[in-house]
């Protein structure tokens, strides 16, 4: 191998990405399967599985180094029992990629439907992180494996979004509890660190960004683009660099506890 090929190598290691049929999610597992790793994908619904294991076959042509298990990453006997499958197919893993999120809806605060609100909390907070990271993190620390935890953090992580109160609490609360994960779990060798996308289209967010009869850009999408110094909205796949990185030991193993945005300057923007 030369330089480049070693220090991102992760031939013959075992990644689970939670929520790994999503865009996000998929171009993450994408990235790991490229790397050389085995990717268990989960996800709540078998229709997901099939659409994001066919995408994965197609790019990678690594059909032997993939399987999909449905799973509600929420419920703590469900993500013990779906490891458990992942132990079988591919040995124990040393990645995990907290992936599932997402929001429900956009009020003023007065306005704030408090069942979504808790229900916002738990898809990114309780299934995105809290659930996948206590059940695998005691695993390793039993096995005494020396893991990487990545979860996705966001731009409301730094700062609030007007109207989505669930999801600025819950991305805030991810990044307090990356940082606070890291600090418990590295005497055991365990590495936890976060990636935060800047604005990506996609279909969490396309309705707020984008006008679906004429095409432009909505003015909470226009705000947005304005604060970007890139002047643009990502690309997926510009996520792949951050994943490779925080993946792999040889490449980040005294890193810990941090958030990596990737978001066109956004949170650098200044007047």
């Amino acid at each position: 191998m030369n330089f480049l090929e070693d220090l991102f190598d992760l031939g013959g290691k075992t990644a689970i990405v939670a929520g790994g049929a999503g865009a996000i999610g998929t171009v993450m597992s994408n990235a790991l399967l490229r790397g050389g790793a085995n990717v268990v994908v989960w996800t709540r619904t078998q229709a997901s599985i099939d659409r994001a294991l066919n995408q994965l076959k197609a790019s990678t042509k690594a059909p032997e180094r993939i399987k999909g298990i449905r799973v509600d990453s929420g419920n703590e006997k469900d993500v013990a029992k779906a490891l458990q499958t992942s132990v079988a197919a591919f040995g124990p893993p040393e990645i995990l990629i907290n992936g599932v999120g997402g929001n429900l809806g956009k009020a003023p605060f007065v306005e704030t439907d408090l069942a979504q609100f808790e229900e916002v909390l738990k898809l990114n907070l309780i299934a995105g992180l809290m659930v996948p990271t206590k059940v695998i993190a005691a695993y390793w620390i039993e096995k005494k494996i020396k893991g990487s935890i990545i979860n996705l953090t966001s731009m409301t992580s730094y700062n609030p979004l007007s109207g989505v109160w669930g999801y600025d609490a819950a991305k805030a609360g991810v990044l307090n509890l990356t940082m606070g994960a890291a600090n418990e779990f590295a005497r055991y060798g365990i590495r936890v660190n976060a990636i935060a996308p800047g604005f990506f289209l996609g279909k969490q967010n396309r309705a707020l960004l984008v006008d679906e009869k004429t095409g432009e850009y909505t003015e909470r999408g226009k705000a947005i683009i304005a604060h970007t110094p890139f002047g643009r909205f990502g690309e997926t796949e510009e996520l792949i660099g951050a994943t490779l990185f925080l993946a792999s030991n040889q490449a980040s193993g005294f890193v810990t506890g941090i958030s990596i945005p990737v978001d066109g300057g956004y949170l650098a923007y200044n007047i």
